[in-house]
């Protein structure tokens, strides 16, 4: 998609006016207000104000908004890493999607938010439990107490195996992730993230959502080796690779409409 006028975004935008967005977002918060810091809460209400034109798509480039919120004294001002780093949690609890645009030179331009629609009550709470489970973004790293650390000797003591996986994740994928990740648990986890990352998307068959999960991993493995790749959460990382997945596939069908 090529950067330009706002207008030109205006049928990526999921609600009837402004009114529609404003009620979609407020109940967005309702569930991950406590998600978000209070300087990454500004940066997303900031985003919000510059949404509003056409409800719920903003094509602003980065530091316009940053320098707004420091305009705005009753706000505060935050930094860029702050507005980076609301936006990824953002994006990681589908609140937002990000669409990268290309200049008239070829060259990157900058990224167009769209907010999403709030799920169905029904949708909610697995959608919040399993991003939750795919691998907290950016959370600091706290010392286990003594019972917790005793807890998870336990489990992993009674940890099961590649036989025990649940019937629901094809076995293609069971094969090939047991090579490197012997747990039922740790595979069930992989392939849990591919369905929160394509929750939104319709049009993804079970097959799609294999085809992914297994590209996906095999990244996630090649990173880990040929660039020996420091993980400290194994299910962000891998995240991350769907989602960078996602969006490359997403700008592509854009380009072809």
């Amino acid at each position: 998609m090529k950067s330009g006028n706002i207008e030109q975004f205006k049928e990526l935008s999921q609600f009837r006016d402004l009114k529609d967005f404003n009620n979609h977002f407020e109940q967005w918060m309702t569930d991950l207000k406590d998600q978000f810091t209070k300087s990454e809460t500004i940066a997303l209400k900031r985003l919000v104000r510059f949404s509003a034109k056409i409800p719920g798509v903003c094509n602003a480039k980065i530091q316009s908004i940053v320098s707004a919120t420091h305009k705005h004294s009753e706000m505060g001002g935050i930094s860029r890493s702050t507005f980076e780093r609301m936006l990824r949690k953002a994006k990681k609890f589908g609140l937002i999607h990000i669409i990268h645009t290309q200049s008239k030179n070829g060259r990157q331009g900058h990224s167009v938010y769209v907010f999403q629609k709030y799920p169905t009550k029904q949708e909610t709470e697995p959608i919040l439990n399993e991003a939750a489970e795919a691998g907290s973004i950016d959370a600091p790293n706290k010392k286990p107490s003594k019972n917790k650390t005793i807890n998870l000797k336990n489990k992993r003591t009674m940890a099961l195996n590649s036989s025990f996986v649940s019937n629901k994740i094809p076995s293609s994928f069971t094969n090939l992730v047991k090579c490197f990740y012997d747990d039922a648990w740790t595979i069930e986890e992989f392939y849990k993230v591919v369905h929160v990352s394509t929750r939104c998307l319709s049009y993804y068959t079970e097959e799609d959502k294999l085809e992914l999960a297994v590209k996906a991993f095999k990244q996630l493995v090649r990173n880990m080796k040929l660039k020996k790749t420091k993980i400290k959460n194994v299910f962000g990382y891998y995240w991350g690779i769907c989602n960078k997945m996602l969006d490359e596939e997403y700008f592509e069908i854009l380009n072809y409409t």
